[in-house]
């Protein structure tokens, strides 16, 4: 089992599944989350996950041209959640709302070229200039 949530408490959540494969993205909507940064996202199979308490939703349309529902703790405004209607059989956790962060390390950096120019990649990991492939 897989757990988190946000910074207050307000929000915890429980993943049976195991992650599927976390990348660092650099898309602006991801800029926006980060606080200038990119982002870490973990994919998870999205059956069995229990959420308590109510996150907030907002829906918004990708770079690449998905439709993503993005939730958050409106208590403390922490990110926790994305999922993407062309992908229901996922989720997309944040990887700092993990109980464990260190679950699991991205396996490349997507969306290079939305990135800043000041922006650092690690060398080691695949990079992708806009939207690779679905991970499952």
């Amino acid at each position: 089992m897989t757990s988190g949530g946000c910074l207050c408490g307000a929000i915890r959540y429980d993943i049976p599944g195991e992650p599927i494969a976390a990348r660092a993205c650099w898309c602006r909507l991801c800029q926006y989350l980060g606080a200038g940064s990119g982002t870490v996202n973990v994919a998870f199979p999205s059956e069995g996950v229990t959420i308590t308490g109510a996150p907030r939703w907002r829906t918004d349309t990708a770079d690449s041209g998905n439709v993503l529902h993005r939730g958050f703790c409106a208590e403390c405004g922490t990110p926790l959640f994305s999922t993407a209607e062309a992908r229901p059989h996922l989720i997309f956790v944040r990887a700092g709302s993990l109980d464990d962060p260190g679950l699991v390390a991205p396996g490349a950096t997507i969306w290079t070229s939305e990135a800043p120019a000041w922006a650092h990649f690690d060398p080691a990991l695949p990079q992708v200039e806009g939207q690779p492939p679905p991970v499952a």
